[in-house]
């Protein structure tokens, strides 16, 4: 396994808000996302654990880079391109599968459509979770705010309302992988 944590202090200064805000969030996927890929493994479905893991530990590393301040973010990227920069980030270490995983992750990923009807400072292509381990990082991360930290793990029908926001191709992705992976583990 790599050393996530190391990592990350790559980029950001150890015992800062932002730093410790990045490894709690990290960390609380992490936990979700290896609880549902045994669930899976379990079931005879094959999950690299160990990948989804690390790239649970890595999926914001490019918020650093964005203009978030609730979140402690005082960089000058537009907080959507967070994904996109952690896959620039992430390519130059050699990380090419956890860069993808980085750039698949926001809502329930992002296809074309979404990207040129919102008009979204990204590249015009799908941004969308492949892999099942790509499926369960996406996945995991619906469940945790970064801007509420400490509130409870949120349940399914919450994480549905806050996607359904997005529109109801957003919405169909989500339930396409509460139905492949179950729901969180309580």
């Amino acid at each position: 396994m790599i050393d996530t944590i190391a990592i990350i202090e790559r980029y950001y200064e150890q015992g800062t808000p932002l730093c410790n805000l990045l490894i709690e969030h990290s960390q609380q996927v992490a936990e979700l996302a290896r609880q549902l890929a045994e669930r899976l493994v379990a079931r005879h479905t094959p999950v690299d654990i160990d990948f989804v893991v690390e790239a649970a530990m890595l999926h914001d590393i490019g918020i650093i880079h964005t203009d978030a301040p609730g979140i402690h973010c005082h960089g000058t990227e537009p907080y959507i391109c967070h994904g996109i920069l952690g896959r620039a980030m992430l390519d130059e270490l050699g990380l090419y599968r956890h860069a993808l995983v980085c750039e698949r992750h926001t809502g329930a990923g992002l296809s074309i459509n979404d990207i040129e009807s919102q008009q979204l400072p990204l590249p015009h292509r799908d941004l969308l979770p492949i892999s099942i381990e790509e499926k369960l990082v996406c996945y995991a991360d619906k469940f945790y705010s970064k801007s509420h930290p400490n509130a409870p793990t949120r349940t399914l029908d919450v994480a549905r309302a806050k996607l359904a926001k997005f529109g109801p191709d957003t919405l169909a992705r989500f339930d396409e992988m509460a139905a492949l992976i179950g729901p969180p583990i309580a």
